[in-house]
């Protein structure tokens, strides 16, 4: 997965949702995703950054809305909450505190848009009192993770014989496996076993999909396999968020459930990436540009080399195994399949890198094919790896809604 293509979202979202009702965002929760959603893109953060800052906010945000109606285990531990608290006041002030830290050049903007949030509520007590019920939690987890190693120095050393050149651009996080995760144990908990031996049929047939399918002249590809690849060129946090935004428009979710959903999904994403990048750099498995120009040093004779032969869009910088778009979009959608099942309300997603595609859904499992599909028909992965990260997302989405914010006893036995 690459880095954010442009430090500017004044190009717009590069996923857009086109919701199936006529609600657009369903709460306050809502409309500040979308808000953290843009700002990440607008400080051009790769998804990783991307996916990590915005499980603090939405951290934040839940703690303080369960802390003044407690429904469910708390992330860390139950904020005090004056009697009358509003909720929407701790939510935008939780929102506002946590991306004002992680993304100071965009104070101003960030203090407009709470000013608006704010300016909708009536001046009283509860109002006073959710701003500081928001701003605590924010606090407490900007502080749990100022030293999770996010901001680890670069080590990777490059593979090289003394005095010979090699390419000087770094891959991309490469240490992002340190991170600490939000909930896993430590990011090799769900590892991937290796990939196939180079000799097998199935490393051939990958192999031979990816070069037929995924060329950037003379390819295999229909029209709509063509339209598909150029749609998923996007990556990142906007890619999934509108997903997660629909099913709470949908489904009318309460404020505090809609802000346990957007956490459970922001802390599945979040450690998926930690997940990702640990298997990509313990296996470093070779891309197709390099494996199909090297062909003849696999030792597979169903496998030809060529020398020229490109992707359809530029490689990502870093190992292929297993494919991270492929991952991201599987545990969030992991996340809805756990809670609410596969089929969902049909949902409609733009892409500002296809003008004028849409690519609609009515199965979560139906969305995550496509990414894998997009991805060999991009010419970046193969199947294998596809289906491997998928499998990886929905593993680690499991393990979050199983083992975090769980509903409370009391609060289950009301419902």
């Amino acid at each position: 997965m690459s880095p954010a293509r442009t430090p500017l979202l004044s190009s717009l979202l590069l996923a857009a949702l086109l919701p199936a009702t006529p609600a657009a965002l369903a709460d306050a929760v809502a409309d500040w995703n979308e808000k953290a959603v843009s700002a990440v893109y607008a400080a051009g953060m790769s998804p990783d950054l991307q996916s990590r800052n915005l499980a603090i906010v939405h951290i934040a945000v839940f703690e303080a809305v369960n802390s003044i109606e407690p429904r469910y285990t708390p992330y860390r531990a139950r904020l005090p909450a004056e009697p009358g608290t509003l909720p929407e006041a701790a939510v935008a002030a939780a929102a506002h505190a946590t991306l004002q830290k992680l993304l100071p050049t965009q104070a101003k903007d960030l203090d407009a848009f709470l000013q608006a949030a704010l300016a909708r509520m009536p001046d009283s007590p509860g109002k006073a009192s959710g701003i500081r019920l928001g701003e605590r939690a924010a606090a407490s987890i900007l502080a749990e993770r100022e030293q999770d190693g996010s901001n680890a120095p670069i080590t990777y050393r490059p593979f090289t014989l003394p005095g010979k050149y090699v390419p000087t651009l770094f891959p991309a996080s490469s240490t992002w496996s340190a991170v600490r995760p939000f909930v896993l144990k430590s990011g090799d908990q769900f590892r991937p076993p290796a990939p196939y031996a180079l000799t097998s049929p199935q490393w051939a047939a990958d192999f031979n999909e990816v070069k037929r399918m995924g060329a950037k002249t003379g390819s295999a590809r229909t029209p709509e396999q063509n339209d598909i690849a150029r749609f998923w060129q996007l990556t990142g946090a906007a890619t999934y968020n509108p997903v997660t935004r629909h099913v709470v428009a949908v489904r009318n979710l309460d404020l505090l459930d809609s802000a346990r959903l957007f956490a459970l999904s922001a802390i599945a994403t979040a450690d998926t990436a930690i997940t990702i990048f640990d298997a990509k750099y313990a296996h470093n498995f070779w891309r197709p540009v390099t494996a199909i120009r090297n062909a003849d040093i696999d030792g597979n004779d169903a496998t030809a080399i060529d020398p020229n032969w490109e992707p359809m869009i530029n490689t990502p910088m870093h190992p292929e195994y297993p494919c991270a778009h492929c991952t991201f979009q599987s545990a969030a959608a992991g996340v809805l399949q756990t809670l609410y099942g596969d089929v969902v309300p049909k949902f409609t997603l733009t892409s500002t890198a296809a003008p004028g595609v849409t690519r609609s859904f009515e199965r979560l499992s139906d969305y995550v094919t496509e990414v894998v599909n997009g991805r060999i028909y991009e010419g970046v992965h193969y199947r294998t790896s596809g289906e491997v990260g998928a499998a990886l997302g929905r593993k680690v989405a499991e393990e979050v809604v199983k083992t975090r914010l769980q509903p409370l006893q009391s609060s289950a036995a009301a419902r």
